[in-house]
């Protein structure tokens, strides 16, 4: 599952939810058909929870955003004011990813060390790595990147919503794959070039060694 996880993404907070909105809205009222269309990344987000088999930071971050996303979505009342919500909401990861910049604590770098050290490195060693200062500042990038994406998608929002509606549902979700997306490759050359730095300070340890 961890090899195919962008196809994964792409099927279970994309394609799923949009043929199950299409459909069960005309059967049934706009808010709740808007409520299942979500469980199917509900029931994904749950399963990659359990996939990390160690509770850690990402996780925790994972499993607690579902939880609080889901409440907001349940708690809206009406089909448009759950719109609004996520709106909200994603300004709120927006902010939050650039506090953690702010204060030097790049969020995707914690994710990252999550990462690693289920691949077996010392998270000690690692985390001391990380916080070097060429490669603090591209976390601080990458992470920049995710708050960007979260700030621009809201923005957005705002604009479909006040055009179509209930009906920015679905634009909405078309757009959160296409930026998504967007973010995702461009941060990954940010990590490949981070890589790239470690390797050439193994190297260099190696030589004068």
């Amino acid at each position: 599952m961890q090899k195919n996880v962008g196809i994964f993404d792409l099927i279970f907070y994309g394609v799923f939810p949009l043929i199950i909105w299409h459909f069960s809205r005309n059967y049934i009222d706009d808010y709740y058909a808007m409520l299942i269309s979500s469980v199917p990344g509900i029931v994904y987000s749950i399963i990659r929870f359990f996939l990390l088999k160690k509770i850690n930071f990402f996780g925790l971050f994972m499993i607690g955003s579902l939880i609080v996303g889901t409440l907001i979505d349940v708690l809206s009342g009406s089909a448009i004011q759950l719109l609004w919500n996520n709106v909200y909401y994603s300004y709120f990861f927006g902010i939050v990813f650039i506090v953690t910049i702010l204060v030097n604590r790049p969020i995707y770098l914690y994710f990252s060390l999550d990462f690693v050290e289920m691949q077996g490195y010392n998270r000690k060693l690692m985390k001391g790595l990380f916080f070097q200062k060429r490669i603090l500042i591209i976390f601080k990038w990458i992470t920049f990147g995710f708050a960007f994406k979260d700030i621009l998608l809201a923005t957005i929002k705002i604009w479909l919503i006040s055009e179509y509606g209930v009906d920015a549902f679905d634009k909405g979700i078309v757009i959160r794959q296409i930026i998504g997306w967007g973010i995702t490759g461009i941060s990954f050359y940010g990590f490949i070039y981070i890589a790239k730095l470690l390797q050439q300070q193994e190297i260099t340890a190696k030589s004068i060694n």
